[in-house]
Order: structure tokens, then C-alpha cells, then sequence
């Protein structure tokens, strides 16, 4: 779940720097195990999303996995949140709503998000699933958002910066592709809460913000539009959370718990052991 930013005056001083909260080999490999169960329920969702299935299937069959795997789905009751899941469909950026009754169709583009707590080790992931077939344009915009998310992963090390993070993803998103990073909506740190310092954003200057250090443990989770990077907000009493696109675009993203070690950037929720090799 993203960390939405109220003043950026604030990401980069040394009284946020002291906030952070260092973690050990123990607590990392327990956030690892956390981790874990997010994991196998993206596996699981890989071959439930099928056009015509319902939102409501993704969040009870999503709750059913962690629950079932020892697991507590942490965004329940988060600020009044009610759901396991966040589910954000095409121009929806994140923080969408499960509804009953609405029925994915083949071609759109549904992100979900969870956050999972197990025996008191906190982990956080979200993934974008084409639905059937999709455009080559969506697919493209898929394909750029999760490279993006390696991109940053790689500047993950001790002695850069949080800045160093952003650049690479905007760079590449932005410059390369032309498309919008969304800037409203940002990673952090996680535990023992799922909002912890530092926060980490999508776009930045190169050897700006804090300095990485051992221990730290963050998400990395661009919000790519195919337009424009600005986005709204639902403040209705029927929802108060869904992030939409401000020009109807649509949008991906992907999102990894990692953590700074000595050995360089460490995946926490990989769901591709081969893919991830270096980073596990």
C-alpha cells in the first residue's frame, strides 16, 4: 500500500533519517518468510484472473490464501480501510476498491496490492495481470513499468541515495518512454509498520536525499500512466480511496519489498527465483 506524500520539504532531513529503523539479518529473513505468502498469492492470482471474473473473487480468494498461510492482510482496518486487497483497474492508479459485480473483461489492466503481517514481520507487494489479451500499447506500458522497478531496485545499495532510486525510474519512464510517473503516490520504508521511513519516490535527482544504509528496508513501487503523471483522489463517503489518472489514462504498477544489505539489494516478495537470482 503507497505512501502518499504531503510535503516534499520534508523527504530528505536528517530528522527523518534518524526516524528509520534498522533491521537485522533475524528480522529480515522473518520479513522474507512474510514475504513469502504474498508471493504465492500472486502465483495464485496468475491463474485466477481471467476475464469475466469478479473483484470480490480476486479479495476473498486473496484474504483465503493469507489467512490460510498464517497470515494477517494488514491494510484491514488501516485508517478504516476494510479490504485485503486493493484492486485498480485501467485509469484506476491504486488504492481501488474490491466491488462486487464488477466483472473484469478481456484486454483490461488490473493491479492488486496487499500487505501481510506474520508473527509480527511485515511485507508489501503489488503486480499488474493483463486480462486475457491485451493491446500492445498496454503491454508495452506493463513491460516499462516493471523494468522500471528493477531499475531502482539496482541503485538499492549502501552508500547511494534516495535519490539515486528516483532518478533511474524516471529516467527511464519519463525521458526514454514519455510516459508519466505518477508523483502523489510514493514507496517507504516497512516495519514494523507498513508506512515507515524513508519515503521513497518514483522520480528524483541523482545523490540527493538520505544515504542508503544496511538494514534499511523499503518498497520500490512505480505508478507509470501512459499519459500524463498527474492523478485524483476519490474523497466521496462511498469510497475516500481510489487513485485515478487525472486524463483517463491507463496505468501500471509493480511493487517489491527489498532490503539494503552489504551483499547489495535483497527481493523480500519475489515470486521468480530465477529471475531474481542476484537479488535473493
Amino acid at each position: 500500500m503507497l505512501f502518499k506524500i504531503y510535503n516534499e520539504i520534508h523527504l530528505f532531513t536528517e530528522r527523518r533519517n534518524k526516524m528509520i529503523t534498522l533491521k537485522s539479518p533475524r528480522e529480515i529473513e522473518a520479513m522474507r518468510q512474510s514475504g513469502a505468502i504474498i508471493a504465492g498469492m500472486h502465483h495464485m492470482l496468475r491463474d485466477l484472473i481471467k476475464p469475466g471474473i469478479d473483484t470480490w473473487e480476486i479479495e476473498t480468494k486473496s484474504r483465503e490464501y493469507i489467512e490460510s498461510h498464517g497470515g494477517v492482510p494488514l491494510q484491514v482496518g488501516f485508517e478504516g480501510f476494510k479490504y485485503a486487497t486493493t484492486i485498480s483497474v485501467n485509469s484506476e492508479v491504486a488504492h481501488g476498491l474490491p466491488r462486487k459485480g464488477l466483472h473484469l473483461k478481456n484486454g483490461d489492466l488490473v493491479k492488486v496490492d496487499t500487505v501481510v503481517g506474520l508473527k509480527g514481520a511485515v511485507s508489501d507487494s503489488a503486480w499488474s495481470y493483463a486480462v486475457g489479451e491485451v493491446t500492445p500499447e498496454i503491454q508495452k506500458l506493463m513491460d516499462v513499468t516493471k523494468k522500471s522497478m528493477y531499475l531502482g531496485i539496482d541503485q538499492a545499495i549502501i552508500g547511494n541515495r534516495i535519490g539515486d532510486i528516483g532518478h533511474a525510474i524516471q529516467e527511464y519512464t519519463e525521458v526514454e518512454h514519455n510516459y508519466g510517473d505518477v508523483r502523489q503516490y510514493i514507496g517507504h520504508g516497512v516495519g514494523p509498520t507498513m508506512h515507515e521511513e524513508p519515503q521513497v519516490p518514483h522520480y528524483g535527482k541523482p545523490n540527493h536525499g538520505i544515504r542508503l544504509r544496511e538494514g534499511m528496508v523499503i518498497t520500490i513501487e512505480p505508478m507509470i500512466n501512459i499519459g500524463g503523471w498527474e492523478v485524483d483522489t476519490d474523497d466521496t463517503d462511498a469510497d475516500g480511496w481510489t487513485v485515478r489518472t487525472s486524463d483517463g489514462s491507463w496505468s501500471a504498477q509493480y511493487e517489491h519489498t527489498l532490503a539494503i544489505t552489504k551483499d547489495g539489494p535483497k527481493i523480500l516478495t519475489s515470486q521468480d527465483p530465477e529471475f531474481d537470482a542476484k537479488y535473493l
